[in-house]
C-alpha cells in the first residue's frame, strides 16, 4: 500500500504498548491506565504478556513478534498510537514503527540507540507519513529528557545555541536485562555534534569532574553520548552538542554481577537518583537546566505517557518524524511533570 493511501491517525484512547511485559514496559502500561488511557499489551513473549493481562483483565493481549509483519498488522488495528519499549530497538523500531504508520497510527519509542533515531527520521521525513502522524524516538529518560530541558532553556534564553552540554548523574545503576541486551547489539560508535555536524566521537572518552545538585554532588564524569545528541541535532543547530554519564554507575553496567533493580517502595520505583544536568550556551554564557528524580527506567513511563496524551490530544507543533523539543512546548511539558515524578529548574 503506498503512502497516499495510508489512513490518518484515529481520535482513540487506545495505545499498543509494544514490549508491555518487559520492566518498563509494565510502568509504562500502568502509567497509561492511570491516565484513562486504554492500553493494549503487546510484545513477544505470549506467557509474559498473558501474566501481565491477569493484573489487567479488562485489557486486550496481542502478541506478535517484531520480525512477523503479519502479526504486527494485526495487532495495530483500531489503535491511536503505539508505544514501543521493547529493545533491543536496532530490532524492534523498524518494523513497529512501520506497522504503526501503515495503519495510521503514531509511533513513539524509548530508545537510546542513537543509530534508531537516525534510521527512523531519514525513513519517515517530511511527506513520508499519512498527514497528521508524529513518529517520536527516544521520548524517555535517555534522549528526550534532556532535550526537553536543553529546548525550554533555548526558548526562555532566545538568540541562537551555540552549545548544549548534558551530564547524566546516577548514585547507582541496576540494569535491566533489556539494557544488557542492548549493549550487546549496539556497537555503533557513539556519536557527538562538533561545527554542526554529526562527528563519532572520539575513541579515547574524555573525563572531567561534575558537580550535580545534591544529593549527588560531584562525580566523576566520562564522554558518553546517548540519543539526546541525535535529537538536538535535529532541532536546535548548536555547533557543538557532548553528553557525559557518572563513571562509577557506568562500571556496575558493565559487572555482570550487578542485580536489576528492585522495587523500593509501592510506585514499584528502585531507590537510584539521578540528575539530567543541562548547560545551554548563547552568546557566549551557559544557562543551566536541571532534572532530578529517582530510577530512570520508572521515570520514563510519565515522560512518553505524557507525550502520547499530547500527541492524540493535539498539542504538537509538527508532524512526521519529529524531535521531542521540536513537537511540544517543552517548559510547559516539564512543567505539567513537576514536582512530581520530576523536580525540574528552569532559568
Amino acid at each position: 500500500m503506498d503512502k497516499t493511501s495510508r489512513r490518518g491517525p484515529r481520535a482513540s484512547g487506545r495505545v499498543l504498548v509494544y514490549g508491555a511485559s518487559g520492566h518498563t514496559g509494565r510502568f509504562v502500561v500502568a502509567e497509561l491506565v492511570r491516565r484513562g488511557l486504554e492500553p493494549v499489551l503487546s510484545g513477544r513473549g505470549s506467557d509474559r504478556l498473558a501474566e501481565l493481562g491477569r493484573w489487567y483483565p479488562d485489557l486486550e493481549v496481542r502478541p506478535a513478534d517484531a520480525g512477523d509483519a503479519e502479526a504486527l498488522a494485526k495487532a495495530v488495528v483500531d489503535v491511536a498510537a503505539v508505544v514501543n519499549c521493547a529493545g533491543p530497538f536496532l530490532d524492534t523500531a523498524g518494523p513497529v514503527a512501520a506497522a504503526a504508520v501503515e495503519a495510521g497510527a503514531h509511533y513513539l519509542d524509548v530508545t537510546a540507540e542513537q543509530p534508531v533515531v537516525q534510521a527512523l527520521y531519514r525513513a519517515y521525513g517530511a511527506g513520508d507519513v499519512p498527514a497528521g502522524v508524529v513518529v517520536l524516538p527516544a521520548m524517555a529518560f535517555y534522549g528526550g529528557l534532556a532535550d526537553l530541558l536543553a529546548s525550554a532553556v533555548a526558548g526562555r534564553i532566545g538568540g541562537a545555541v551555540e552549545a548544549v552540554t548534558t551530564a547524566v548523574g546516577l548514585d547507582r545503576w541496576w540494569p535491566t536485562e533489556g539494557t544488557r541486551a542492548t549493549g550487546r547489539r549496539n556497537t555503533a560508535r557513539r556519536l557527538v555534534v562538533a561545527d554542526g555536524r554529526l562527528v563519532p566521537l572520539e575513541e579515547s572518552a574524555r573525563s572531567r569532574t561534575w558537580d550535580f545538585p545534591a544529593p549527588l554532588g560531584r562525580h566523576a564524569v566520562v564522554d558518553l553520548p546517548f540519543t539526546e545528541v541525535v535529537t538536538m541535532h535535529r532541532h536546535l543547530g548548536a555547533g557543538r552538542i557532548h553528553s557525559y554519564l557518572s563513571r562509577a554507575p557506568l562500571a556496575e553496567l558493565r559487572d555482570p554481577a550487578t542485580g536489576g533493580p528492585e522495587a523500593s517502595d509501592g510506585t514499584g520505583r528502585s531507590a537510584q537518583r539521578f540528575a539530567v544536568d543541562v548547560r545551554v550556551r548563547v552568546d557566549g554564557v551557559d544557562h543551566r537546566a536541571v532534572a532530578a528524580g529517582r530510577d530512570i527506567y520508572a521515570v520514563t513511563a510519565p515522560l512518553v505517557a505524557e507525550a502520547v496524551t499530547r500527541v492524540l490530544d493535539g498539542r504538537v507543533r509538527a508532524h512526521g518524524a519529529v524531535a521531542p523539543g521540536e513537537v511540544f512546548d517543552a517548559a510547559d511539558f516539564l512543567a505539567a511533570l513537576s514536582p512530581w515524578p520530576l523536580e525540574v529548574e528552569l532559568p
